[in-house]
C-alpha cells in the first residue's frame, strides 16, 4: 500500500532539493528516500532532500539530507527556499522567520518581489568557524593558506566551517580544474576527518568571484550557500576580497557581506520553486 506525499520542488542559485511540509507528511525513512527521490533519471530529481518541521525553539526547523542519504548540519540555499515557501503557502505572515537547523538557530530576511511572494532572502548565518580539530587534522583545527596533499598533488588553502567544512582554494583558472577528480580526492582526505566540501575559485577582474563546488555526499553542485559564505570568509582572510563579495556559482549569484559589527557572515540570494506534485510512499 502506497502513502502519497506532497512535495515541492525548488532551487536556490541553482542548487535543487525536494521539500516535504512534514508537520502534515511525517516521513520515517528520509535517509533512503533522499537517494531514491534524488536520482535525476528514475526519481524527482535534485541535490538531496529537505524537511521542513515544527520547532519548540523557532519558527520552524529544517533537516536536510545529501543525495547519498547522508545527513548535513544545514543548507544555505536551503534555507531560503524554506522561507520562501513558509511565507508563499500561508505558513507564516512573517518577513523575518527563524530557523532551528543542526548548526544552530538562523534568522531570514524575506524580500518580496511586485507579485507579494518572496523573490530573495537574506540570511544570518552566524559567525565562521575558523578552528574545529573534528573537521581539520591540524593541532590546533585551523588552515590559513595551508597545504593540503589529494590525489598525489598539492593545494593551498584555508578551511571555514560553517557549521559543515569547507576548504576554500585559490586557482589561476578554474577551467583548469578537474572538479570531479580533484574534488572527490579532496574531499576523502586524511585532512578531514568528516570529509569536506571543496571549492575552487578564481578571482575575476572586476573583484568578484567565480567558484565552482564539490559537495560532500553529493558530488557537483550548481551552487552551495555555506560554500559561498566560507569563499567570502576565505577570501577576506587571505586578502583576495573586503568583507563584502560577489560570488559567481555555476547557478547563479550570491552576495556575501562578512559584518565586523557581530562578526556574523549575511548571505543573499534567489529562491525559487520550480515546481509541486505528489509521489508514493510504499508503507
Amino acid at each position: 500500500m502506497k502513502r502519497i506525499i506532497p512535495f515541492t520542488k525548488m532551487h536556490g542559485a541553482g542548487n535543487d532539493y525536494v521539500y516535504v511540509y512534514t508537520p502534515d507528511n511525517p516521513i520515517e525513512n528520509p535517509e533512503e528516500l533522499s537517494i531514491l527521490w534524488s536520482d535525476r533519471h528514475k526519481g524527482i530529481g535534485g541535490d538531496g532532500l529537505i524537511l521542513i518541521g515544527k520547532s519548540d525553539v523557532a519558527d520552524f526547523s529544517m533537516r536536510m539530507f545529501n543525495n547519498d542519504g547522508s545527513e548535513g548540519m544545514m543548507c544555505g540555499n536551503g534555507t531560503r527556499c524554506i522561507a520562501k515557501y513558509v511565507y508563499d503557502k500561508g505558513l507564516t505572515n512573517k518577513t523575518v522567520v527563524t530557523l532551528e537547523t543542526l548548526s544552530g538557530i538562523k534568522v531570514l530576511h524575506l524580500h518580496l518581489g511586485n507579485d507579494g511572494l518572496v523573490e530573495s532572502v537574506t540570511v544570518d548565518m552566524g559567525e565562521p568557524i575558523l578552528a574545529d580539530t573534528k573537521q581539520c587534522a591540524t593541532a590546533d583545527g585551523s588552515l590559513r593558506n595551508g597545504m593540503v596533499e589529494a590525489g598525489g598533488k598539492t593545494y593551498q588553502g584555508t578551511f571555514v566551517s560553517m557549521g559543515n567544512p569547507h576548504f576554500v582554494i585559490f586557482v589561476p583558472s578554474i577551467a583548469d580544474i578537474d572538479l570531479v577528480g580533484e574534488g572527490r580526492a579532496l574531499e576523502n582526505s586524511p585532512m578531514f576527518p568528516e570529509r569536506c566540501n571543496i571549492e575552487f575559485v578564481e578571482k575575476l577582474q572586476d573583484g568578484s568571484l567565480r567558484v565552482r563546488v564539490w559537495e560532500r555526499g553529493t558530488g557537483i553542485t550548481q551552487a552551495c550557500g555555506t560554500g559561498a559564505c566560507a569563499v567570502g570568509t576565505a577570501a577576506c582572510l587571505t586578502g583576495n576580497s573586503g568583507r563584502e563579495s560577489r560570488i559567481i556559482m555555476d547557478g547563479g549569484e550570491l552576495l556575501i557581506e562578512w559584518r565586523e559589527a557581530d562578526n556574523h557572515i549575511y548571505m543573499t540570494g534567489p529562491a525559487a520553486t520550480v515546481f509541486e506534485g505528489e509521489i508514493g510512499v510504499e508503507e
